[in-house]
């Protein structure tokens, strides 16, 4: 495959630009190009951890996360291998490039690295949507070193993210569908409950309710009606109406029951 013309003048802009910046710059777009990607592995072991406490689908996603993040890494490996793309540092004439020249046969388009940056971007922010501000910029400007470092042009860059942020999202998606019933089978193992923390409470069940039906008692409401809750057991509570007869007890009848009999005084 050839470059487009379009994509070898904004590779020669900037590695231009690039070439001519302080050395340090150079050292920590060299290094960072790669130690970006631990960042990701250490976030999915955050997501992972994140997970333990939640629901079935939650540690689910977070499983299926670096599988996901593989599959667009495949992808791309597949795609590099079936067009065969030169990179621009051997390409490109007169070409400047911070990083060494991958080695012949290390084809370019598209970008590993954007694709495994994006990918893992994009399956964590399914895992976990508040990291969305801080994993898409990493994961662009981690695509954008690839350029700088001048191994790759923009349009494998390019290619890469794409592929990375629509392949993951959709296999964590489908993955997750058998990772879920695993995860929910396997919590009721104890060591499943280790690496994937305890089934959470079902929802608008208080713990107390949970620890009485543990003990072979029925939950019962605080402040039920005519119930009451005496040495940690349950007894009915005791329903007194007023005695209507004991003003009038010797005038309508006798006590001890039966119907009294009227007496005339005297008789």
């Amino acid at each position: 495959m050839q470059a487009p013309d379009f994509s070898v003048e904004l590779y020669r802009d900037v590695t231009e630009w690039a070439w001519g910046t302080p050395s340090w710059v150079h050292s920590v777009a060299d290094v960072g190009t790669n130690a970006g990607l631990l960042l990701f592995a250490v976030l999915f072991v955050a997501g992972w951890w994140r997970a333990r406490s939640r629901d079935a689908r939650a540690m689910g996603l977070a499983v299926s996360a670096p599988f996901a993040m593989v599959a667009a890494y495949l992808v791309s490996e597949v795609s590099k291998d079936f067009i065969q793309e030169e990179r621009p540092c051997r390409a490109v004439a007169g070409a400047v490039h911070i990083a060494a020249c991958p080695p012949v046969g290390d084809w370019s388009f598209p970008s590993n690295h954007a694709t495994i940056a994006a990918g893992s971007a994009a399956a964590l922010v399914v895992v976990w949507r508040a990291l969305a501000p801080l994993v898409l910029p990493l994961a662009a400007l981690m695509a954008f070193s690839r350029v700088f470092v001048g191994v790759h042009y923009p349009h494998d860059v390019a290619a890469g993210f794409c592929v990375g942020v629509v392949v993951a999202p959709l296999v964590a998606l489908v993955v997750v569908r058998l990772a879920e019933p695993v995860v929910d089978f396997l919590r009721g193992f104890p060591i499943g409950v280790v690496m994937l923390g305890a089934r959470p409470a079902p929802a608008g069940v208080p713990d107390g309710g949970l620890r009485s039906v543990a003990r072979g008692q029925a939950a019962v409401p605080a402040g039920a009606a005519g119930v009451t809750r005496v040495d940690g057991r349950l007894r009915d509570a005791a329903v007194t109406m007023p005695d209507v007869m004991g003003g009038v007890r010797g005038v309508g009848g006798v006590p001890g029951g039966g119907a009294g009999r009227h007496h005339r005084p005297g008789s």
